[in-house]
């Protein structure tokens, strides 16, 4: 972690703000190109998609145009799934900071390349790539990244809740643990299939969630250490802040406060939509809103 807040303070200047908007702006020219295949019967996607064997004999554009292969078909489930996404990833972002959210995806981005280098060392691995090169197949997706950002919303907010079907209330970390189960099925699976091609599925499992896996060991925990030295001294000053003035708050209408955040100060009468929990991990009694509740640094 100290590693990254060095290059944090070194690079941070490069990093993308607002990355999960442009993830879901190359979705959604991915589903533009599928739409054109169906309709005009022109493979435009087997044209970008993510070759080693192509990349070796000169279409180095795959390199980077594999991001454009959408993580599913389209449908109305999936714009549901974008949206779905796209908050999870703007919250992320939020509660990391830019950089270490960019960090986090172009992780799993540049392994997955790597792992997909790796498969030619296997047995069949240039047969594989070689017949997908030939028929214009597509072998990866982008699937892979969108489940990181769930997967990393899960690493934060475990106990954060969400409707399963729109319907029932479940736990993002049962849910998380539930789409581990599904890859672990996957795998097996594969290697039930044959040793090679399990090898292989495992190789792309593991490249692609690498971002996930490396920052959940870095963490040596199973919830991120969030944020960056400024952002904690700057939480750490507003605590100060609300232990010297007290949990409640005077409005200039005269209003009295019932509900106080220690770490941005908004109460239920500057922003009625939020929600306060106190925190059974801080020696006192503080309170926190929604979107600092599992993200401030305990006090001791």
């Amino acid at each position: 972690m100290n590693f990254l807040r060095k290059m944090e303070k070194r690079f941070g200047r490069f990093a993308i703000p607002n990355l999960t908007r442009y993830i879901i702006f190359t979705y959604v020219i991915g589903y533009f190109l599928e739409i054109f295949q169906r309709l005009y019967g022109w493979n435009l996607l087997g044209l970008v998609t993510l070759n080693p064997e192509a990349i070796i004999h000169g279409q180095i554009w795959r390199l980077v145009t594999w991001v454009l292969c959408p993580p599913g078909q389209l449908s109305f489930f999936t714009l549901i799934m974008l949206l779905c996404y796209y908050q999870l990833g703007s919250l992320l972002e939020r509660t990391w900071g830019t950089f270490l959210y960019n960090v986090y995806i172009f992780t799993g981005l540049v392994f997955t390349v790597v792992g997909a280098f790796l498969i030619l060392l296997l047995p069949y691995g240039r047969a594989i790539y070689t017949y997908a090169w030939a028929g214009n197949l597509q072998i990866y997706s982008t699937f892979y990244v969108s489940l990181s950002i769930f997967l990393g919303f899960a690493m934060t907010y475990p106990e954060q809740t969400m409707l399963l079907y729109f319907v029932i209330p479940v736990k993002i970390k049962y849910l998380a643990v539930l789409d581990l189960a599904f890859l672990t099925y996957d795998v097996i699976r594969s290697f039930m299939g044959s040793v090679s091609s399990g090898i292989i599925t495992l190789v792309m499992i593991l490249s692609s969630l690498a971002g996930t896996l490396l920052f959940y060991l870095l963490t040596r925990k199973g919830r991120w250490n969030y944020g960056t030295t400024n952002r904690r001294q700057h939480q750490k000053r507003q605590q100060e802040f609300a232990r010297a003035v007290g949990r409640s708050q005077v409005t200039s209408d005269g209003k009295i406060s019932r509900h106080k955040c220690a770490v941005c100060g908004q109460t239920e009468l500057t922003n009625p939509d939020l929600e306060f929990r106190f925190c059974s991990k801080c020696n006192g009694n503080y309170e926190y809103c929604q979107n600092h509740l599992f993200t401030h640094e305990h006090i001791r």
